[in-house]
């Protein structure tokens, strides 16, 4: 076998005939993810009742979102036009350290923004003096950062490898794991960072979730003000349902078992995490936020005033 210097990708087989079609639905679904999340940080850098830790936090999940879709979107766009599918090899593997960036980078900012929730509903009383603006930079700087570097070894250590025909990654889009079965050099140590990488990024931040909202839904249970209850829990009723859709769907294609599971319904469920989960976030929170809700209104007011 020859080493491979180019990738073909299979994108969406047999779709020849309503190819048109969903080239236009993703389009669409591109368009609204990158307005309404360009919205949410616009609202929230302009509001000052917005000028908030969570609000703060939601920006930056939008920012990773915005980077989730545009790494996987436009490309998929451009094969769905074009007859040809290539894409030089080391583009390929530049596609997956994005992906993986945008995707590690939001577990780690959803951690933190349950952990945001938790001090203030558990610990409301020192709220204010914890979640200062310097700390809040930090915390945001350290997912970012920490995400950058971890993926940037694991890179490297892929681009190093050799990769032998043949080429076509039945896929959409890079995944690591596709990748990996084309490698004819030992992929050992690269399967070993993937892991620690998969532990420290996504199974840890989940357990971390979980215990934060555990102590939470322990503290709202003994507010005994029915109507208190339902003015704290709408706080984190948002963020909670996009961390359910969000690990759900990662789960259901890297945790799950490979062998029940078909190319179509890999490709199913790729596309729902890297298209529909960051298009859940503005709509989950412009639709059951009141306060963003408000914010916008009071922005749409002042821009029909002007005009």
């Amino acid at each position: 076998m020859s080493v491979i210097t180019t990738v073909i990708l299979s994108g969406f087989p047999n779709t020849e005939s309503f190819r048109l079609i969903l080239f236009m639905v993703l389009l669409v679904i591109y368009c609204v993810t990158i307005c309404g999340n360009l919205l949410i940080i616009s609202l929230v850098s302009i509001s000052q009742q917005l000028h908030t830790p969570m609000y703060f936090f939601l920006t930056q999940v939008s920012i990773s979102d915005v980077i989730l879709i545009t790494v996987i979107v436009p490309n998929t766009l451009r094969f769905l036009l074009s007859e040809t599918r290539l894409m030089c090899l080391m583009c390929c593997i530049a596609q997956y350290n994005a992906f993986s960036f945008a995707i590690c980078s939001e577990c780690l900012l959803l951690t933190v923004m349950a952990f945001d929730r938790f001090l203030a509903i558990c610990i409301h009383l020192r709220y204010k003096s914890i979640m200062s603006f310097g700390f809040c930079t930090a915390l945001a700087s350290f997912s970012w950062i920490l995400s950058f570097i971890l993926i940037c070894i694991e890179t490297i250590t892929i681009s190093k490898l050799q990769f032998c025909g043949p080429n076509v990654v039945n896929h959409f889009f890079c995944d690591v794991y596709l990748l990996l079965q084309f490698a004819c050099t030992d992929i050992t140590i690269a399967q070993l960072e993937i892991t620690i990488l998969i532990v420290l990024l996504v199974v840890l931040p989940f357990i971390l979730i979980v215990i934060s909202y555990i102590c939470i839904i322990s503290s709202i249970l003994k507010i005994q003000s029915l109507t208190r209850r339902r003015k704290v829990f709408p706080t984190c009723s948002s963020h909670l349902t996009v961390v359910s859709i969000f690990y759900d769907t990662v789960s259901g294609i890297y945790m799950l078992p490979s062998k029940g599971k078909s190319l179509n319904m890999t490709r199913v469920l790729s596309l729902f995490y890297t298209v529909g989960t960051p298009l859940v976030n503005p709509v989950v929170y412009t639709l059951r936020n009141k306060e963003l809700s408000k914010a916008y209104q009071k922005m749409h007011s002042k821009v029909f005033d002007a005009t």
